[in-house]
């Protein structure tokens, strides 16, 4: 829910594009889990038994590329390029996460913790689909059946991996940081909330007079 003084994080395509990520991601784990475990095969049961399982499967992996092309395309500059030497002190001190740190170094909109999670999700995302258009069309695959065998594992590989930090995603994008999880749901997040997480980044905003405030008026930029 919208509180007055909530500034605007994130924008209504921003959210579309990461739910659309999201939810097809969780959908191909679930149905990837029905195909690879027998004791999971039941899975398959709501979507008319293996076969139709594998035709949701394919059809979700599809949804998904899209989806991460649009988000590599918007996310790229801002989650995807390390800026020294503020993030590798952010790094040197794991964002104030496994141990206290008095003040943690401030960053730009995304931390470290956030572009690895994004750069781990665009590599083995753009992984997964590449073995999985393969394992799809073998008969397009140029290689031989002996290197195509690999590119089940590493398949698997790009799934453990995803899957993994999904959850690490996940808590700290909740419990881990109360308030955050706004951004995404609403585009709005309480100053306060922001200011602990980004604060750089609000002093950015504030000064070049970008910053939208839910129920007040755009700040307008400091004079030089």
């Amino acid at each position: 829910m919208k509180k007055k003084g909530m500034i605007k994080v994130t924008t209504g395509y921003e959210r579309f594009v990461h739910w659309i990520l999201a939810i097809s991601c969780l959908l191909l784990c679930f149905t990837g889990l029905g195909m690879m475990f027998h004791s999971l095969n039941f899975f398959g049961a709501i979507m008319g038994g293996l076969k139709g399982l594998k035709v949701v499967h394919n059809f979700t992996g599809l949804v998904f590329g899209v989806s991460l092309i649009m988000a590599i395309k918007m996310w790229w500059k801002e989650a995807g390029i390390f800026v020294f030497p503020e993030d590798l002190d952010w790094i040197k001190t794991a964002g104030g996460y496994l141990w206290h740190v008095d003040k943690v170094p401030e960053t730009g909109k995304y931390n470290p913790g956030q572009k690895m999670f994004f750069l781990t999700v665009a590599l083995f995302g753009l992984l997964m689909l590449v073995t999985g258009f393969f394992m799809w069309f073998p008969a397009c695959f140029p290689f031989g059946i002996e290197l195509l065998r690999w590119f089940y594992t590493l398949h698997v590989l790009g799934f453990v991996v995803i899957f993994a930090f999904f959850f690490i995603h996940l808590y700290l994008g909740t419990i881990g940081n109360p308030g955050s999880v706004q951004a995404m749901i609403t585009g709005w997040m309480e100053k306060p909330v922001l200011k602990m997480l980004h604060p750089k980044w609000l002093k950015e905003m504030e000064h070049e007079g970008k910053l939208e405030v839910y129920g007040g008026e755009k700040k307008k930029p400091d004079a030089h």
